[in-house]
């Protein structure tokens, strides 16, 4: 079994600033991460409780849940072996990360992530 580390609700924004204004003046939570096309919000008191919001992945879809694993490879064999729809794949993204999108049984883009060891 997977260990899984974490996992992040995507919302979808056309306004960052709106969205930073809520969810750290509003909700109390941290700016943690900000790539200009993402920002993720932690809670202060319990970091792996966050919220990423997007204008647009550079996948060009937009992953509803990211899930990050222990092993996303192994979680990447396990999904093509059971046959579900891999709609981004396997790939090493410059920002670190190792991931791919997989279409899980109601239709939701799950977005599963390793960062990659330096």
């Amino acid at each position: 079994m997977n260990l899984i580390r974490r996992i992040v609700s995507n919302i979808q924004t056309t306004d960052t600033e709106q969205s930073e204004q809520f969810y750290t003046q509003v909700l109390g939570l941290v700016k943690a991460m900000d790539l200009g096309w993402i920002q993720t919000y932690v809670a202060p008191s319990e970091p792996t409780t966050q919220i990423s919001v997007l204008t647009s992945d550079p996948s060009g879809m937009h992953p509803n849940l990211s899930v990050e694993v222990a092993d996303v490879d192994s979680v990447y064999e396990e999904a093509i072996r059971q046959g579900y729809a891999v709609v981004y794949p396997l790939t090493d993204e410059p920002w670190g990360v190792r991931r791919f999108f997989v279409r899980e049984p109601n239709g939701t883009i799950i977005n599963i992530v390793s960062h990659r060891e330096e």
